[in-house]
């Protein structure tokens, strides 16, 4: 788990992606200290370390095998409750299933806003009607219609961005990097985060 305190009255959850906590992750936590938020990134992977980008099937599987959707929505909604009375606002930012997870939590009451990367399986849970400002990011992915997902949701009355780049474009470390998306969606976070907070 990563737990930054500035000692500020807004607390960001981070929820990370199939491979953990790795540097993508901290690397991010860090920024959004740097911005003057408390940070908190609890490991969902049941394991210590991270897996590696070679490792995606096998990360892919172990989480959906071990963890899954419900498991992980569980365990960010208890951090949630944790530390809602102790701050003035709360948001979540996910990736990939984070993003998803992240999308889970939308609808509970003490949160302040959600943030998502490129949540593919949001799709899954469309049914979901956010209660609290909502910004989501998609990329290209080949494995099913993001326009037709992004249609969907822009009925929910929720910001939505679609970038040039593949499905882990804000990561730094992947061959999927894409500079100019990852600066322009980290922009529109922190607008997001200091608007709402």
């Amino acid at each position: 788990m990563i737990n930054i305190h500035n000692q500020s009255d807004t607390a960001i959850i981070v929820v990370h992606e199939i491979y953990g906590i790795n540097r993508h992750i901290k690397d991010f936590c860090q920024s959004l200290s740097e911005k003057g938020f408390d940070v908190i990134c609890p490991n969902l992977l049941k394991q210590d370390g991270p897996f590696n980008y070679s490792q995606e099937k096998d990360a892919y599987r172990h989480f959906m095998d071990n963890i899954g959707f419900d498991y992980a929505s569980k365990i960010v909604k208890r951090v949630l409750l944790e530390i809602k009375d102790k701050y003035k606002k709360v948001f979540i930012i996910g990736f990939s299933v984070g993003a998803s997870v992240a999308w889970l939590c939308c609808e509970d009451e003490g949160l302040d806003g959600i943030v998502g990367y490129y949540g593919s399986r949001i799709r899954d849970f469309i049914e979901k009607r956010p209660l609290c400002p909502t910004l989501l990011f998609f990329a290209e992915e080949p494995s099913f219609n993001v326009e037709d997902l992004i249609l969907r949701l822009e009925e929910k009355k929720i910001d939505i961005y679609k970038f040039n780049g593949q499905h882990g474009f804000s990561d730094p470390y992947s061959p999927k990097y894409n500079e100019k998306s990852a600066h322009a969606a980290f922009s529109k976070t922190i607008d997001f985060f200091t608007t709402f907070a």
